[in-house]
This record gives C-alpha cells, structure tokens and sequence, in this order.
C-alpha cells in the first residue's frame, strides 16, 4: 500500500510540472513574447482561467503526502522551512501580479506587475528545481529523521552542503529552461500571430539548450547520486520511463518545426513526466536521502502512516480524484481555443 501511495505523490507531482509548469514558463519568457503592455495583456490571458487551479495538484500533493507519509512531511517541511516560506512568497506575488495588474490603467503599474510576474515565475522554477536536486542529491538526515540546512555553504555536494549547491544550482537552472521551453510551447498553442511567431522561436532557440542541459544533468546526476540506477539494472523495463523523455525531447523538435503546436506541447509534457518519472523509479523506495548514514534515510517502510489508514485513504483519494479530473477536463475543454487580442477588450 506504501508503494501504491509513492506511485500516487510521484504522479500528482507530474501532473503539477506539467500543468502549473506552463504557467511558471510562461512568466519566464513574459517579457520575450509580449512587447507592449497590451501583447503582455494577451499572454496572461493565455494561462487566465487555469494558472490558479492548476496550483491544485501541488496542494494536493502535499496534503497526500501528509497522509500517507508523515515522517517525512514533518522532516522536510521543517528542514526546507527557509526555501518553503521564499517559494510560498513568490507563489503569492506571482498571483497578486495576475489579478492586480489590470485594475489601474497605468503604464507604470502594468510595467512594475508584468515584472514581478516575470521575476517571480523564473525564480520559481529555480527554486522548484533545486528543491528536487536537494531530494536527489540527499540531505544531513540525523538519527531521528530531521536536519537542517543553510541556504549555501561551500557550494560542494560533499562535507556540510546548503540548499544551493553546483549541483541543486544545476537542476534549477534546468527546470527554469525546460519550463520556459514549456511555456513557450503553450504560448504557440494558444496565440495568434505575432505572438505564436515569436513563441515557436524562443521554444526552437531554447530546445538545444534543453537537450544540452538533459545530457549535463544525467550525468551530473549518476555523479553525486550512483545508486540511482540500481533499479534500472533489476527491471530493465524501466528504461521505457527514459526514453518516454527522450521520444518527447525529439518530439518537441519534429513537431515545433512542422508548426504542430498541439503535439509539440505534448511532447514537451511527455518530457517533463518521463524525466520525473524517471527520478521517482530510480530513487524507490527511498524518500529522502541522508548524506549523514544512509540507515538515517526516509523510505516508505519507515515513513508510511497504518496500513489500514492508507487503505481507507485510497478509497477517498480515488473518489476525489475521479471529480478533480473531471473538473480539469471540462475546464480544459472549454478553453480550448486561441485567445485573442478581442478577448482583452475592456481590460
């Protein structure tokens, strides 16, 4: 039951990348598509009625974390409070960006928002990155389950790291260009000339460095974490999850250069969903690392809550789950078509 439940967080996670990470893209290259105030106008009304809800699954998330694996929410939730309480900050800045910004009329109010949107959805996808190579890379797990880090020390993996580290640096700077990349891809699918024009060739610029950065990342990765392939190496048909990522890495190219923007965007969420799924099967059933003794690690043996808890959690979590995507796909579908400059009439 603790498997079905890593199985469960690791995919409301995906789906939280994919959904809120067109959303953090978007305000990356924020400033790259839209070039007046009203072009930037047209580009928040791209992610309009989905950007809040879309936050959904990371709350989710992380109350079936709570549920189902309370040891290790209380460690990580203490241990991350710093970083937590910046990404709560530009969560909420990035929502006051959105709502606030069109109601004064002033060029000056619209510039000061649109910046903040863009500066808080980049360093958003930063901070959600080095939170995940944190995980990967482990962190100083004491006998009873908790630690402590400080935002940086020597920027090395080994001895006494931070939060920032080469490595955790690493990973953020590519979750910032695989979610642009993303965004830009969702900008091309819902946009008309020119912003579509300029969306397609930041998403064709930003696809050699996406490939650049996979390569550098999985190597980078199997340096400082090595037993991330052992499962590989037991189940050979894991290998499928990886090259789920790399057929999505190619599509992105095939399709973005055939103007397909649907199956291009597709693409790109098959990569981001195979690359983290990737991780999750080459870290099971560990949770959390510790760099101090690995007997101090968190796994789902000793982090899972009852199993008669958990199983009585799963018939509710499947109930629910059956109504949120339904809400997602109805949602979705009505919004299925291009926005457009007459669509902000009136803002």
């Amino acid at each position: 039951m603790a498997t079905a439940f890593f199985v469960i967080v690791a995919l409301m996670l995906m789906i939280y990348s994919v959904l809120d990470g067109f959303d953090l893209g978007v305000g990356a290259i924020h400033w790259l598509v839209g070039r007046t105030s009203d072009e930037r106008r047209l580009v928040l009304s791209a992610i309009g009625p989905v950007w809040d809800g879309n936050e959904v699954w990371l709350i989710a998330a992380g109350g079936t974390l709570y549920f189902a694996f309370p040891a290790l929410y209380a460690s990580s939730f203490s241990g991350f409070y710093l970083p937590l309480t910046m990404v709560l900050w530009l969560l909420m800045l990035r929502g006051i960006s959105i709502e606030v910004r069109s109601h004064v009329n002033d060029p000056l109010w619209h510039g000061f928002y649109d910046f903040v949107f863009t500066l808080s959805g980049a360093l958003l996808a930063i901070f959600l990155g080095a939170a995940l190579g944190n995980v990967i890379r482990g962190v100083p797990l004491n006998s009873d389950g908790y630690f402590f880090e400080p935002l940086w020390t020597t920027f090395r993996v080994t001895g006494r790291p931070g939060i920032l580290d080469w490595y955790t640096t690493l990973i953020g700077v590519m979750s910032l260009v695989t979610l642009a990349n993303h965004g830009a891809h969702w900008l091309a699918l819902k946009t008309e000339e020119p912003l579509r024009g300029r969306a397609r060739r930041i998403a064709t610029t930003l696809w050699w460095i996406v490939a650049l950065v996979t390569v550098v990342g999985f190597f980078a990765t199997v340096r400082v974490r090595p037993t991330i392939l052992d499962n590989y190496r037991v189940l050979g048909l894991g290998w499928l999850i990886p090259v789920v990522a790399l057929g999505g890495l190619a599509g992105m190219a095939w399709f973005g250069a055939r103007h397909n923007d649907l199956f291009a965007f597709v693409s790109s969420s098959l990569y981001i969903a195979g690359m983290l799924g990737g991780i999750a099967f080459g870290m099971y059933p560990t949770l959390l690392p510790a760099t101090t003794d690995p007997a101090n690690s968190l796994t789902i043996a000793n982090s899972a809550a009852g199993a008669y808890g958990l199983r009585i959690g799963l018939i509710w979590w499947m109930m629910s789950a059956v109504l949120v995507v339904g809400y997602f796909g109805y949602l979705y579908w009505m919004f299925r078509h291009r926005v457009s400059a007459a669509d902000n009439a009136g803002h």
